[in-house]
């Protein structure tokens, strides 16, 4: 078990990629706060994994709320005595045409997916730091952190702003021997991705973009994140790491198997 009796918070993780790595931390030996605004699925996410065995925790939790990111990383602590890794993974979408943009919206989004990344992060270290044992942290990003998508752009936005943000912080927490990288998932199958899934047109149109030919599953992301909260990623930092089936790499639309 890579990650054995190591103590992880993960954000966004009542449902989708947060808690696929809540699940994947825990198979790999990890004691796990599950942490989420959906306090209802959050509890049930929780007490599955108690279930099976896992040693876990929910807490819910405002990630763009620093009192209440204080008090989640106090409540790992409490409940497991450290924080080894934190997965910075919670994230909304507004979207509208850029001319029909609101403030709040604009607001509310970066509030969520960037500065909540931050809060997150902060505690996080903070905590990691005052143990003085290093640690890991993980955001989570997006292929709309370089491609931009114009009718989410706060989400693009606030994306983009994490790239730098997990750079900046890879290298301001080093001499901590806390290591800070990123995850840039293209399209994954969540609940959000169904509405598109069950539209044969927007499916055709994901996967013209997409080389595998595919959409990802979110245990193919989880994978990443214990590579990254791994000793097996022990000289990697300020990296934001692409599992997008070669989206990336493209420059132009694929052909789709009618």
């Amino acid at each position: 078990m890579r990650l054995k009796d190591k103590v992880a918070v993960v954000t966004g993780a009542a449902a989708g990629i947060g808690l696929a790595c809540a699940e994947a931390f825990v198979r790999e030996g990890a004691k796990v706060v599950l942490s989420d605004v959906n306090t209802e699925r959050g509890e049930a996410a929780a007490e599955k994994l108690q279930a099976e065995g896992g040693e876990a925790i929910f807490v819910a939790c405002d990630v763009g709320d620093k009192k209440q990111v204080d008090e989640l990383i106090q409540a790992a602590v409490a409940a497991f005595g450290s924080v080894d890794i934190a997965v910075a993974n919670a994230g909304i979408v507004h979207a509208c045409d850029f001319l029909d943009l609101q403030e709040e919206d604009f607001d509310r989004v970066l509030r969520v997916n960037l500065k909540g990344v931050f809060l997150t992060g902060q505690a996080a270290a903070r905590q990691m730091a005052t143990q003085g044992r290093g640690g890991a942290i993980i955001n989570m990003s997006s292929v709309n952190a370089v491609l931009a998508i114009p009718s989410i752009t706060p989400y693009v936005v606030a994306k983009g702003g994490v790239n730098q943000l997990t750079k900046a912080m890879a290298l301001s927490l080093v001499d901590k021997g806390i290591r800070v990288n990123g995850i840039g998932p293209g399209s994954i199958r969540t609940e959000v991705f169904a509405a598109v899934a069950n539209d044969p047109e927007k499916m055709r149109g994901i996967l013209s973009r997409t080389p595998m030919g595919r959409v990802g599953e979110t245990s193919e992301i989880a994978s990443v994140a214990v590579f990254l909260a791994s000793d097996d990623a022990s000289y990697i930092t300020g990296q934001t790491i692409y599992p997008d089936g070669g989206r990336m790499a493209l420059n132009y639309t694929v052909p789709v198997k009618q």
